[in-house]
């Protein structure tokens, strides 16, 4: 175990299965030494994540689409554990048709969805954590996005705008809220075999694209974008503010 996050403690939201991306980062910080706080979507989604962690009592309910639900969630996390040193939004949602075919076939009410859940949330999220005054100074929030916020990616469609939104946020909330501390990044991950993924029409195919272009034919791992998560989670990364990282070697290049 390293020390590079001794005695931080971290917020981790999204986490939904052993393949989940927020899985990685949550393994790789707890490595490195924090002590970590998961939140969950519903009751279902609850049984898995206590599987994975072993702890109940490290667990809180909290569905970002209601922002009653985030300020119970957090206002519970400040009555047990004080203030924290970061947040990990790994965050993302839309129906499945909206991951289909083309751009065109998007519904108003399915576009709502994939911008409140994918991009809203971190905003909703920020808000209360500020309100709350819940972070430290210094402080860390990390959201995951992937380069079809900036490309045209088959398929990914509306998701691919909920990104390009998600990212201008992450630029906007690391303006205001750097004179608290706080700073906010987001890290663009390659294609990785994730549930998210997996709701992606064609997505065999996107994963072994994405696998033939990186520099060494592997693909990216959910402990390599770990990694570099609790880079931006320690103090070592007090520096770098409202920037998107890329952890997908080297696709986003060609």
């Amino acid at each position: 175990m390293g020390d590079l996050l001794a005695n931080k403690t971290i917020l981790v939201m999204g986490v939904a299965n052993r393949r989940s991306i927020a899985w990685g980062c949550a393994q790789v910080m707890q490595e490195q030494g924090a002590n970590l706080i998961y939140t969950y979507q519903n009751e279902r989604l609850k049984k898995g994540l206590l599987k994975l962690t072993g702890d109940e009592a490290s667990l809180l309910e909290c569905d970002v689409a209601d922002d009653n639900s985030i300020a119970q969630a957090f206002s519970e996390i400040k009555t047990r554990y004080g203030k924290i040193d970061g947040i990990v939004h790994a965050i993302a949602y839309a129906p499945k048709a909206e991951l289909e075919g083309e751009i065109t076939n998007a519904t108003r009410a399915g576009f709502q969805t994939a911008l409140d859940v994918s991009a809203y949330s971190l905003i909703a999220v920020s808000k209360v954590a500020m309100e709350l005054e819940l972070l430290n100074d210094p402080a860390s929030l990390v959201t995951l996005t992937y380069m079809g916020s900036t490309r045209a990616i088959p398929s990914y469609n509306t998701m691919g705008i909920a990104k390009a939104a998600l990212e201008s946020s992450v630029r906007y909330l690391a303006r205001d809220l750097g004179k608290f501390g706080v700073r906010v990044n987001a890290i663009s991950a390659g294609a990785i075999k994730t549930l998210a993924v997996t709701g992606i029409k064609g997505h065999s195919d996107l994963l072994e694209i994405s696998k033939q272009r990186t520099v060494d034919q592997e693909a990216v791992t959910i402990r390599e974008v770990g990694g570099t998560c609790a880079f931006l989670m320690s103090d070592l990364a007090t520096g770098v503010v409202g920037d998107v990282i890329y952890v997908d070697k080297g696709v986003h290049l060609i």
